[in-house]
């Protein structure tokens, strides 16, 4: 059977030790590959190669840099259908979200093509008499990512693009569960042209993670995940004396307003809530109708509207979405739908259960729809990462900004209205990250910048934009004089001022 092996100088065959893991088809529920986890040499070895490549990387100019980085983003964009196929494969997600994923990851790319630009410093001429001051934004050396498994190509690439673009070298540690394309898109940077060494896969479990978080010579992590691991990430790589981004999970809201287009919300919703099998930090999981009449408005439209998903194969190109990553998660799912009957829900439309005829062995979740969802239940306060849509109801708007404020998660939330006033009320005062204003997944664009509040990230930093800039690299700050010979500066023993 296949192994998926580490990307280490520039090939594979890094493996050492027998640990491995299986890799699934969520379609069949069949293994169908195996991914060899590493251990401390592994890492080693991927540093060793890192720390001999990163000074000529950072030495070659923007520009230069720049160029792998578009002939990179051509070789993707030429293996697109290979590359989104091999992602549905073992992630589950239809062909055209596969390619959405991809396209997303690019679109950080693009960015990172415009490093040039996103390093300039500045520059003060006559800070004081004859003294300028400038400061540079120089690579930070070596940085690591450890990405997860619902985004195993757009989040290696936020992460990569820009640390790269920058000058680092950088060592990616993707979810054991998919691990194929973050391999092929170390593949595809050597073609473009980046010396071996600068973008490196090594896979493992926890194992990889500590070494990681502990090697002195990695100096800045970069992590997605669920709340508690991106919280154990930060304290053990800020303790090592790290740079840490880790990114948490989600319970994002969508508020709707009475005055709200029914009919779009509706559809909006069907995709953000139910969309890749609801496995997206940024999915719609909770919908906050404000008053009753919307609320009772908005579930007779939705009834019918979840009803019709069609549930299929990654490569049915009629399928709104797929299976989940792997039988442990569709059984933790189902879970999750059965503590919220047991709280209280009222179960509307139910999921549990469901068979594709002739994959009846695939990890396939139906639709659920949950109503009567209170704020006291632990089937809101936590993350179900499935498709699994409850219904809030809330008396006014300002309970409606409440729910939000107030949950453990700040990562995204939506508001829907045709009123101004309301939107740019709830823009403001919202205690969340990201907003979208009739937006269902209000993720920003590449040159923007993307980060949750509260449990839903950890860190100071965000993710791409000119914040990834400002994370991968290090600020130095230069004053200098040039006498002109005819000056006896004498010493000086006091702190020096521009007076």
């Amino acid at each position: 059977m296949r192994v998926i092996d580490h990307f280490i100088a520039g090939g594979t065959g890094g493996h050492s030790g027998s640990r491995q893991a299986e890799v699934f088809d969520p379609n069949t529920g069949a293994v169908q590959a195996h991914v060899a986890l590493g251990d401390q040499a592994v890492l080693d070895r991927a540093v060793a190669a890192a720390e001999a490549a990163q000074p000529a990387w950072a030495a070659t100019n923007p520009q230069r840099r720049a160029r792998v980085m578009f002939r990179f983003k051509e070789l993707v964009e030429a293996e697109m259908d290979t590359l989104a196929h091999l992602l549905s494969s073992e992630h589950g997600k239809v062909i055209a979200d596969s390619k959405g994923d991809i396209q997303r990851g690019l679109e950080v790319v693009e960015f990172a093509c415009g490093i040039p630009h996103a390093l300039k410093g500045e520059y003060t001429q006559g800070a004081g008499p004859g003294i300028d001051v400038y400061s540079m934004r120089q690579p930070v050396g070596i940085g690591a990512g450890i990405t997860p498994f619902n985004f195993p190509a757009m989040i290696p690439l936020w992460m990569s693009a820009v640390a790269i673009a920058c000058g680092n070298a950088f060592i990616c540690k993707p979810s054991e569960r998919d691990p194929s394309v973050p391999v092929r898109l170390a593949e595809l940077f050597i073609e473009a042209g980046l010396p071996e060494g600068i973008f490196q896969v090594v896979h493992g479990d926890k194992e990889m993670v500590d070494a990681i978080l502990d090697h002195p010579a990695i100096g800045a992590v970069s992590f997605v995940g669920s709340s508690d691991i991106a919280n154990y990430v930060y304290q053990r790589g800020a303790a090592n004396g790290k740079r840490v981004q880790a990114m948490g999970g989600a319970k994002n809201h969508g508020i709707v307003m009475p005055d709200a287009d029914l009919d779009q919300v509706v559809k909006d919703l069907a995709g953000a809530a139910f969309g890749s099998a609801g496995e997206r930090c940024m999915a719609l999981p909770v919908v906050v109708p404000v008053g009753a009449d919307t609320a009772d408005r908005l579930r007779s439209k939705l009834i019918p509207a979840i009803e019709a998903l069609k549930v299929g194969v990654s490569t049915d190109a009629e399928a709104h979405y797929g299976p989940v990553v792997t039988a442990a998660h569709k059984a933790k799912i189902e879970s999750w739908i059965a503590r919220a009957i047991e709280e209280g829900s009222e179960l509307v439309v139910d999921g549990r259960g469901f068979a594709l005829q002739g994959h009846e062995n695939g990890f396939f979740v139906g639709p659920t729809l949950l109503d009567h969802v209170t704020p006291d239940m632990d089937s809101y306060h936590n993350e179900i990462f499935g498709p699994v849509l409850q219904i809030v109801r809330a008396d006014d708007f300002e309970t409606a900004v409440s729910l939000a404020s107030k949950h453990q998660y700040g990562n995204g939330v939506a508001i829907f209205t045709r009123n101004g006033h309301a939107a740019r009320e709830f823009a403001a005062r919202v205690n969340v990250g990201m907003v979208g204003i009739n937006v269902p997944i209000p993720v920003p664009v590449a040159y923007h910048t993307f980060g949750g509040w509260k449990r839903s990230a950890f860190g100071d930093t965000n993710q791409h934009g000119m914040e990834g800039v400002k994370f991968w690299t290090k600020v130095k700050t230069i004053t200098q004089r040039w006498p002109d010979g005819s000056v006896d500066g004498g010493n000086a023993f006091v702190i020096p001022t521009m007076a």
